[in-house]
């Protein structure tokens, strides 16, 4: 771990950061002066540009072996030292990590660069989930070195509170050994439009078990009651007011999925989750890209703009009605253009101010409340637009002041760094990982077991001659014996994902699962032909609901998972762990009922195949 290069020792005996490196201890580096104090002083000490960089959060990428990455990356836009040290940005979100020992050494040379600017302010990185199995540039990270958990989703089938706790303390421990101190999560968006490509992240369609989830995560990772200290991870609960009911179910990522409606008149239900958030004191608020659509609040028609660029939101609902006073960090790049390495562009997300340039986007921002710009890493245009008069330097205090006291909260200021042996131990740590494997066992939804007049299927014996499809023969041979041709087998298991439209126009898009839910001919054609040979069991990972009015007939039994392994998988289905999720949304019986349903409305499609919280025991 690298010594610290300022550490002194006060008269009285105090040992401090001399981080503005006079060799005296200001207030804002005496770790016995109150927060309010520190931010004050540090506040008054700060110069324009050290304030403006405050205000960023970009995407920072590592190096395999723990060093800094000091060229342009794939899709950071700046080498390290430059990002740091020129354009004095202090917040960034890290995508790849190598195993704990690398990333503890990465994060502290991270602080090491950022000790040596100016004023000496700490680091701060923050991360997207990445406990589980979803992999998603835009928007989730699989596990990796890290213990590897059921998505949300999975955590929310289970409907255990204490869970959602304990997997929220499980990813606080690994998050702190390697230096990670804010979270981009929970994701408390309600999942009532079946084809949204974001549910995976959410805790499923129902407003009071999402609300009680959410105090559940945030006081695992910020700590009992939501109050920051050294030994917290700081949350970014999103997506406000809610980013669920997107119109058609497509993503506002993109330019076709930029509007958002509330045909139903629910905007309170997915507003609910956010009032227990502020309960629990989550550090920070992101607003979703999303535009409303003919939205009003106390009879006030709301801008049709991005609820990033919105005061009435942001400023009026967020801050005023609703007393946060906390940091609100758009999401990603609002302002410019992504151009990435491979020559993609995603058009920024400035929906309804199209017309509108960089700095008059930038602009919009600030004054609809926002105190931080999320993938962006332009204080230049920031600052000029200080210079220029159209945004005061008060205004810009205000947000500075909100980012600072996270930080000292955090006790970052005082010591940043992490230890790479503790960093090796925690991280993937055995009783973590089987805790998260557990979960996955139980989150596992058994949805039909057996033919109406035939004896249940599951669970499976261990001594039967299976033949499998999407599973591992090393890990299904823990099911029986594993035969290659199904008339040799007494059932078949088959795991397959929830369908989803392939596009790859724009960046990030492929990742995104959208468009029909519907299983292709082809697909419905193979799991018939198998199933009349051998009886078949059928695993369907929902990432977001699938249609089955067609395959429920034909396969013997049914089982939904939210991120599971191929071995939790294999001990629900032979009943080592007692399958017990319930399903977090239902699952509608046709595409048509899908277009005739609201999507602010949870369970709103007509004669689902199972509904919202179906699940049966074995």
């Amino acid at each position: 771990m690298p010594t610290p290069l300022t550490t002194l020792t006060a008269p009285d005996g105090t040992v401090f950061r001399d981080l503005d490196k006079d060799g005296v201890m200001a207030p804002f580096e005496d770790p016995r002066e109150s927060v309010e104090t520190r931010v004050e002083d540090l506040l008054g000490r700060m110069n324009l540009e050290e304030k403006a960089g405050l205000m960023f959060q970009t995407v920072i990428e590592t190096s395999p072996d723990g060093t800094l990455v000091e060229q342009t990356g794939a899709i950071s836009k700046s080498p390290t030292t430059v990002v740091v040290q020129e354009k004095l940005l202090n917040h960034f979100n890290v995508h790849v990590l190598p195993e704990g020992r690398l990333a503890a050494r990465w994060h502290n040379n991270l602080q090491a660069v950022a000790e040596q600017t100016r004023l000496g302010i700490p680091v701060t990185v923050s991360t997207d989930p990445r406990h589980a199995f979803h992999e998603n540039t835009g928007a989730s990270f699989a596990a990796g070195h890290f213990s590897q958990w059921p998505d949300s989703l999975g955590l929310a089938a289970i409907g255990d509170t204490e869970l959602v706790r304990q997997f929220a303390d499980a990813a606080r421990q690994e998050y702190l050994s390697v230096g990670i101190r804010a979270a981009l999560h929970p994701c408390v968006d309600l999942a009532t439009e079946p084809r949204w490509a974001r549910q995976l992240n959410t805790f499923g369609e129902t407003s009071q078990l999402v609300s009680d989830f959410t105090a559940a995560y945030l006081d695992g990772l910020q700590g009992p009651g939501g109050a920051l200290s050294a030994e917290s991870v700081a949350c970014t609960t999103k997506h406000f007011p809610g980013g669920g009911p997107q119109k058609d179910g497509e993503d506002a990522h993109f330019p076709y999925g930029r509007e958002q409606v509330y045909t139903g008149g629910t905007f309170e239900e997915h507003l609910a989750p956010f009032k227990v958030a502020l309960e629990h004191k989550t550090a920070a608020m992101m607003p979703y890209y999303g535009m409303p659509v003919d939205l009003e609040i106390d009879g006030e028609k709301i801008e049709e703009v991005g609820f990033g660029y919105n005061k009435q939101i942001v400023t009026g609902l967020l801050r005023e009605q609703m007393g946060f006073d906390g940091v609100v960090v758009t999401d990603w790049e609002l302002v410019n253009d992504n151009k990435v390495a491979t020559g993609q562009v995603l058009p920024a997300r400035a929906w309804g101010v199209e017309h509108l340039d960089a700095p008059g986007r930038m602009e919009k921002i600030i004054h609809a409340g926002c105190d931080q710009f999320g993938g962006e890493e332009c204080p230049d245009l920031l600052v000029q637009l200080v210079r220029e008069g159209r945004v005061t330097e008060d205004r810009i205090d205000a947000s500075v002041r909100r980012l600072l006291r996270v930080k000292f909260e955090l006790g970052l200021f005082d010591d940043p760094y992490v230890d790479e042996d503790a960093a090796d131990e925690i991280v993937g740590r055995a009783d973590l990982v089987a805790a998260g494997l557990a979960a996955q066992s139980r989150s596992v939804t058994v949805l039909k077991n057996g033919d109406v007049d035939g004896s249940p299927v599951l669970p499976l014996t261990g001594s039967q001659r299976v033949y499998v499809v999407g599973m591992s023969d090393e890990d299904a041979a823990r099911l029986g014996t594993v035969v290659t041709d199904p008339a040799d087998a007494d059932v078949a298991v088959v795991r397959l994902p929830a369908p989803w439209e392939h596009r790859d126009s724009m960046f990030l898009e492929a990742w995104f699962h959208q468009g029909s839910l519907d299983f292709s001919a082809e697909t419905v054609a193979q799991v018939t032909e198998l199933a009349a040979q051998v009886p078949v069991v059928l695993d369907v990972m929902l990432d977001r609901p699938a249609i089955l009015t067609p395959l429920v007939d034909v396969a013997t039994a049914i089982v939904g998972t939210y991120g599971t392994s191929d071995p939790a998988l294999v001990a629900a289905l032979t009943g080592e762990v007692k399958p017990e999720g319930r399903l977090p949304f239902q699952l509608p019986r046709s595409m048509e009922a899908v277009a005739a349903s609201r999507p602010d409305v949870a369970s709103d499609t007509t004669d689902p195949v199972f509904p919202v919280g179906h699940g049966l025991s074995i």
